[in-house]
């Protein structure tokens, strides 16, 4: 049979991913139906054969053989006298099956049927690559440095796809050259011109998300959850992490062993400070850590606006608020309080926090036993020691020394 040249779109079927046998099949069917609709006026009894390995396909006519005065529909039928001349043991009532060569198309059809199949592989190709990336978005991707332009950058992955880093998703101190490997999360995937643009980033709060899964176990087992994350790329950025397990430490599994996880996800990110506190649904305590590295002495907080007056010592104000102000304004974002801080000139009165404040840690009727004796906030409980606490209060040995331990963490975070 004559042969149209289809073994290169066979491969590119073939060789683009998600594109299934049965999809191919139905593919090169249709397009050759439809040139058959065009010359003869109906598919109906014609078969697209296609044989995918070899790279060619048969199209093949039926016809029923007929009697010659009974021969009404030549399209579907054969006069016996001309089916005779095809093959003389033909007999009247059976079916004819005859190949058709292509080359009576034309070749103008044949070039248009061949058009056609490229452009349906082209658009079974992007639909299959927006699946794919629009299903990946949130994930991390590696790919190689094609292209560096003045607004963004042409990365490869590895099946050769273009991936789109913009410069607003680079953190300020990325510079790549052509052929290095860098990592990204896929933030959205567009359509433009019937194509899909995978854009990626490095300076999304997913991005370090997805660092700390990778590098922190205990994240991608779900023992302890990331419930925020905000960024000033390449400045500083501020976790808070929680436990589902009491017997972990959420910050220190975070961290690691000497900042061992920890350091890794600094350097991906060009040095980027990261502090990782332990989240709480108590919103005085939670300021106090967003705040980390400074160290507060007293606050006033306003519920109903959402906003918290801070009073600090004159050593700690510039620690509060960091460098261009990126602390104070990561810490307003990861509390959803506006923060104003305020220098603390008496600094007689030390930075107190009412027990109410950790329920969250201390079970209930520990508190009220303690409120019993008079000592309703931290200080006034280490203000006393363990054996007078004993003493006083109905609480066992093992039970005050936690609740001191809890009490002090507080005072002693960075």
């Amino acid at each position: 049979m004559a042969s149209i040249n289809l073994i290169e779109a066979f491969r590119d079927f073939k060789e683009a991913e998600n594109i299934d046998r049965p999809t191919m099949m139905k593919v090169i069917e249709d397009v050759f139906k439809t040139l058959l609709r065009k010359k003869y006026g109906t598919d109906e009894n014609f078969d697209v054969i296609v044989n995918a390995e070899k790279g060619d396909l048969e199209i093949i006519r039926r016809r029923l053989i007929v009697e010659d005065d009974q021969l009404k529909d030549p399209m579907r039928e054969i006069a016996y006298s001309e089916a005779i001349k095809i093959e003389p043991d033909f007999e009247v009532g059976e079916e004819l099956y005859q190949e058709i060569d292509l080359k009576d198309f034309g070749r103008r059809a044949i070039l248009a049927a061949k058009q056609t199949l490229a452009g349906r592989i082209s658009d079974i190709k992007k639909n299959a690559l927006f699946r794919k990336y629009t299903d990946r978005i949130g994930e991390i991707v590696s790919a190689e440095v094609y292209q560096v332009w003045k607004k963004e950058i042409l990365l490869l992955d590895e099946e050769g796809n273009e991936l789109i880093l913009p410069k607003s998703e680079q953190i300020p101190q990325d510079h790549f050259k052509k052929g290095e490997t860098i990592r990204a999360v896929v933030k959205r995937v567009d359509m433009k011109n019937n194509t899909p643009v995978i854009i990626l980033s490095r300076t999304s709060p997913e991005f370090l998300a997805k660092l700390l899964e990778i590098e922190v176990p205990e994240i991608f087992d779900g023992l302890i959850v990331v419930k925020k994350i905000v960024r000033e790329p390449g400045e500083r950025a501020k976790v808070a992490v929680e436990s589902y397990d009491d017997r972990i430490d959420p910050v220190g599994a975070c961290v690691g062993m000497k900042g061992s996880r920890i350091h890794g996800i600094v350097r991906e990110l060009r040095n980027e400070n990261i502090d990782v506190i332990s989240w709480t649904n108590n919103i005085q305590l939670l300021i106090q850590r967003a705040l980390t590295p400074a160290k507060i002495t007293s606050m006033e907080l306003d519920h109903e606006n959402k906003h918290a007056n801070v009073y600090l010592k004159p050593d700690q104000i510039s620690l509060a608020i960091g460098k261009r102000g990126v602390n104070i304004k990561l810490a307003c974002e990861l509390t959803g309080y506006n923060i104003d801080v305020y220098r603390d000139n008496e600094g007689e009165e030390e930075f107190d926090i009412d027990l109410d404040e950790f329920s969250d840690e201390i079970d209930g009727w520990v508190i009220d036993e303690l409120k019993r004796i008079g000592c309703d906030t931290a200080r006034s409980v280490l203000d006393l020691t363990p054996e007078e606490l004993e003493r006083r209060t109905d609480l066992e040995k093992e039970t005050i020394a936690e609740v001191r331990k809890i009490l002090k963490a507080e005072f002693e975070k960075d």
